[in-house]
């Protein structure tokens, strides 16, 4: 398997195939944490771990339990457990190793639970196929990869649109469009914009 698939997993699950603006996943952290751009950093951080852990541990789930057992129509209900299970496990951990990293990522730990952006990925390496196309183990490898570029995504976008947000705030805005409204406009603008990168790979 050439080093090509590994950039082009990247590339598209961050660009072309984005989870906030492409697929409409992850929108209410996107909408809700962006106000700060130190909160959307530290939200960021926080999906990019949980979300290529979850992605992994779920894949694996999937080919060596649910499948072998012919009980893949739990997948969905297996996979929200195991992710709401690492969120309670990765919290405990850096509560553990350090109450630095907890403080600034507490908060957003929790929130990564409902964040529908984890779930999506962890379904989206199962109906991608990657165990079909590459076998099990290096399709695990790809998926991963995926995770991660998607991860890589989410938080370029969240990123971006907390700059852009706190810019507004001194912004003369009018007042019917203050808040929510131009924040939908400008989300459109950058899906828009989003939507010029396909066909790149």
């Amino acid at each position: 398997m050439s080093i090509t698939v590994f950039f082009v997993a990247i590339i598209s699950s961050m660009l072309i195939n984005n989870v906030i603006l492409m697929r409409f996943l992850g929108v209410c952290p996107f909408l809700g944490v962006s106000k700060k751009t130190e909160s959307a950093v530290g939200m960021s951080v926080a999906v990019m771990f949980v979300m290529v852990i979850a992605s992994i541990v779920t894949y694996l789930l999937y080919y060596y339990v649910l499948e072998p057992n012919g009980i893949t129509y739990i997948s969905t209900i297996a996979f929200i457990l195991v992710i709401a299970s690492l969120v309670q496990l990765v919290e405990m951990f850096i509560k553990k190793v350090s109450k630095k990293l907890y403080k600034s990522l507490g908060i957003y730990l929790p929130l990564i639970t409902t964040n529908c952006a984890i779930l999506g990925v962890a379904e989206t390496n199962i109906a991608s196929n990657y165990a079909t196309d590459y076998g099990v183990l290096q399709g695990l490898f790809v998926a991963s990869t995926a995770a991660f570029g998607t991860a890589l995504g989410f938080g370029l976008i969240i990123f971006a649109f907390s700059s852009i947000r706190e810019r507004l705030d001194g912004a003369n805005v009018p007042e019917a469009w203050k808040g929510v409204p131009i924040s939908l406009v400008i989300a459109g603008i950058m899906a828009l914009a989003f939507l010029g990168l396909g066909g790149i790979v």
